[in-house]
């Protein structure tokens, strides 16, 4: 089975890649920008003085458009994981490609806990905007709940996906071993 899908699609390797390569960088950079430019800034201003009004509708209307904004990342996602396994197949490889052994094992470990979790606090149950207008009267115990977990997750994700990605690109790139 295995054999008859590598043949099938090992004439698309590079077509499959051209897919990969930009849908990963769409999944990383969607997120880095907004994180890094608007919710850093935005959450420091707003711990110096959570008292100021102005700072706190300035941190929820930030962390809003975020949610909002994910949807680029959460779309880019599975086109990684998808284009990914089709890579695997088409290329050939096998467990004796250690380098990318490695490399399947961070991507799993690390991004697919790690989405289940975004995609919730993004999209579902958590999300702020869904939480601010439920029911037509805001609780905002739970709003700040859940915003309060959001930024939880991103100071606690966010050395693990620096980690994962140079470790990921470096793998992709040298293939040492």
């Amino acid at each position: 089975m295995y054999e008859t899908l590598h043949y099938a699609l090992a004439p698309y390797y590079l077509y499959i890649k051209m897919v990969h390569l930009p849908a990963a960088f769409l999944w990383f950079f969607s997120v880095t920008l907004g994180y890094s430019y608007y919710l850093v800034p935005v959450m420091q201003a707003w711990r110096r003085d959570s008292s100021d009004p102005g700072l706190t509708l300035m941190r929820n209307w930030v962390f809003e458009r975020f949610d909002q904004g994910v949807v680029i990342e959460h779309v880019a996602y599975p086109l990684v994981m998808i284009s990914g396994i089709l890579l695997f197949i088409a290329g050939g490889w096998g467990p004796e490609a250690g380098w990318l052994m490695l490399k399947l094992v961070i991507v799993v470990v690390v991004t697919l806990p790690m989405e289940g979790v975004d995609y919730y606090i993004s999209h579902l149950n958590g999300n702020k905007r869904h939480l601010r207008d439920k029911n037509g009267e805001p609780d905002w115990e739970v709003y700040e709940t859940a915003l309060h977990r959001h930024w939880w997750f991103f100071l606690i994700t966010t050395p693990m996906v620096a980690f994962m990605l140079v470790t990921v690109i470096y793998l992709a790139i040298t293939k040492p071993f």
